[in-house]
Parts: C-alpha cells; structure tokens; sequence
C-alpha cells in the first residue's frame, strides 16, 4: 500500500485537532452536564469556573448599567432585542434562527458550551425557550431566583467589566414546530388534545381592562388562564415553585400531562415562563410568538369572561 505523502498527513492532523474543542471542554461537555433546566444559585457558585461554561446575563439595553454595578462574577450582557424584536410590526418576536444563533455566538456559547440563564424569571425563561427552539435546550439552564437569590446565598457580586468573549463556533439545529403562529392555534381551537394557557393576569385574560392599546379585550376561545406570577414563590422570592406544586396548578388549568400545551400572554414574555415549566416538566409544549398582540392585529375571535369550569387563576 502506498502511504500519503507526510506534509498532507500533518495538515490533516492540524485540520483535526482545530475542529476538536479543548480537551478541559471536551471533558467537561462529556461529564459535568447541567443537571437540570434549572439550577440553584449554589450549584452556579460551586461551578462557576468550570471550563465551558457560559453564564448570560439577559435584559433590557436600559439595564446595562444595572449589569455594571453589580453581576454574577465572569457573566456577559445578552440584550433581550438580540433574541427578541420587531418583525412585521409585531413586537417581541423571533428574528432568523441564524441572527439569533449570531447573538449567542458572539457571547462566546458554542457547540462545547452549557449555559446559565440569569435575569428576572421572564427574561431568562424567553431565552431559554429561545434556546430550545434553536435545538440547544439539553445545553441550557436558567438561575432558580436569580440575582435575588444569588445575593441570599451570600454569594458574590462583581463590578468588574467581563472580558470581551471570543466569538465560538455554534452549530444549531433549528426545532420550528415548539414556535407556532396563529393559524396553527385557529386551526386546533376544537381539538381536544390541545390546551390553550393564556399567562396573563386574569383582568387581560377576561376583557375586565377593555383591552390594551389596539388589541382586543379578552382571551383566545377555549384558553384557559394561569398567570405566570403563581408559578413563583412570590415577587419577593422569584424562585419557581416545587414540581410539585407547578404541576397541580397546570393541571387546575386544564393542561393536563397527556395534552399538547400551546402557551401565549400579550406580546410572548410572560408565556416563556409557563412554556419553560411545562418543558422542566417533561410535557410536551407549544409557544405562540406572536401571542394577543398578534391575534388581536388579525381581528381573530375573542371571548370575554372565563371559561365554564375554570378556576380562579388569579
């Protein structure tokens, strides 16, 4: 057999060992795995240094200087509009799966990665369901609590500027059925194996306030209402409630585990938390995007009041 000239066999050796992460990355893809979707502030402290792992800090532009003052030590800035913005006068909407892949990419997450989510429990959840539509979702956790409950913990708060993140390589593999739009949902309105859960406080989700700015007063026909606040301890204490506790309130609901969920609010914040319990969950979910901004710009039907049965979601 004619052996390969040695100068290729080198090049091809270089070419390998470029497209391999870091054996410290490699390891630690391989065995310090995220052991849920959602993890406590002492289990961050514990493996804040770990090799791969990338914490994300999400919020609005306006809270940058809030980030400065005071962050999980090593975290980077995620600007909520990077994942989240304007797209056909709808606000809060998914851009191209491949802006939202640059949006991570440049904060250093790439294919090696595990990332921690930290924000208020909206903020974080609507990235983690963002992630989880770009097929990262086993690759990500959000902080149970927060800011609020890393500072409980007596843990540390950093004024220091994050390095710059060095741009990584991330692959995605895009899941386009866990985001639906309004035909799908108007479509299934009588299926009886879909539930609808409408995240919003009960005086939107009944037409009580007389709608909000152009949008219509009242709920998706046959959504019934878990305002995303009662999977919380409380405003004070923003970790989210025992699994047990979360799945009796979902079922209260209608959204039983052997259902397809479809999750909305007004513009698809508040409904990121409900989705991302449902997927802690194991159960299977779907998230309208565009949500009653979205139904309502269409002039789709709208029903006032609650459904017959439902409980007081308040």
């Amino acid at each position: 057999m004619t052996r390969p000239p040695r100068r290729r066999v080198v090049t091809a050796l270089v070419a390998l060992a470029a497209a391999l992460p870091t054996h410290a990355a490699a390891l630690w893809a391989q065995e310090a795995r995220l052991p849920s979707m959602l993890v406590p502030a002492s289990w961050l402290a514990e493996h804040l240094r770990e090799p791969g792992l990338v914490v994300l800090h999400v919020a609005s532009a306006r809270q940058a200087a809030a980030f400065d003052t005071a962050h999980v030590p090593g975290s980077r800035f995620l600007r909520y509009d990077r994942i989240a913005g304007d797209v056909g006068g709808v606000a809060v909407e998914l851009p191209t799966p491949e802006r939202v892949r640059d949006a991570f990419a440049e904060l250093g997450v790439g294919d090696a990665s595990r990332v921690v989510l930290v924000g208020d429990p909206m903020s974080a959840a609507r990235a983690w369901m963002t992630l989880d539509w770009l097929g990262m979702g086993d690759r990500a956790a959000v902080l149970d609590g927060g800011l609020t409950a890393w500072r409980a913990g007596g843990h540390p708060l950093s004024r220091e500027r994050t390095a710059a993140a060095t741009p990584a390589r991330l692959t995605i593999r895009p899941q386009p059925e866990r985001v639906v739009d309004a035909a799908w949902v108007r479509s299934r309105l009588r299926d009886t194996g879909v539930t609808l859960v409408d995240a919003r406080p009960t005086e939107e989700y009944t037409g009580a306030d007389g709608g909000h700015m152009h949008m219509l007063a009242g709920h998706i026909p046959g959504a019934r209402n878990l305002y995303w606040e009662r999977l919380m301890v409380s405003r004070e204490d923003p970790r989210f409630r025992p699994a047990s506790e979360m799945r009796a309130l979902l079922e209260q609901a209608g959204a039983a585990p052997d259902r397809t969920v479809l999750t909305y609010c007004m513009v698809g914040m508040r409904a990121g938390v409900t989705y991302f319990v449902r997927r802690l969950l194991g159960y299977e979910t779907r998230f309208y995007d565009g949500s009653w901004d979205d139904w309502s710009r269409r002039g789709l039907p709208a029903v006032r009041g609650a459904e017959p049965g439902a409980p007081d979601a308040r």
